[in-house]
C-alpha cells in the first residue's frame, strides 16, 4: 500500500480520531459498576493497535536522513 504525504495525514487523522473516541468510552465503560470486564480489554487493546498504527505511519512521513 504506497499512499502519498496527503493521504497517510488524512489516515493518521482518522485513526487518532478513534484512539479519542476509544479512550472515551474505554473510561465511560470503566465508571459503570456493572461493568464488561472483557470488553474493556479488548477496547483498551484496539486503543493499543491504533496508537502503534500511528507511529508506523507518522515514520512514514519522517524523511530518510542520510548517513
Amino acid at each position: 500500500m504506497s499512499l502519498d504525504p496527503e493521504q497517510l495525514r488524512e489516515r493518521i487523522l482518522a485513526l487518532e480520531i478513534e484512539h479519542r473516541d476509544l479512550d472515551e468510552a474505554i473510561a465511560r465503560l470503566a465508571d459503570l459498576p456493572t461493568r464488561d470486564d472483557l470488553l474493556l480489554t479488548r477496547l483498551k487493546k484496539r486503543k493499543l493497535q491504533l496508537k502503534d498504527q500511528v507511529l508506523q505511519l507518522k515514520m512514514l512521513l519522517v524523511p530518510d536522513i542520510p548517513a
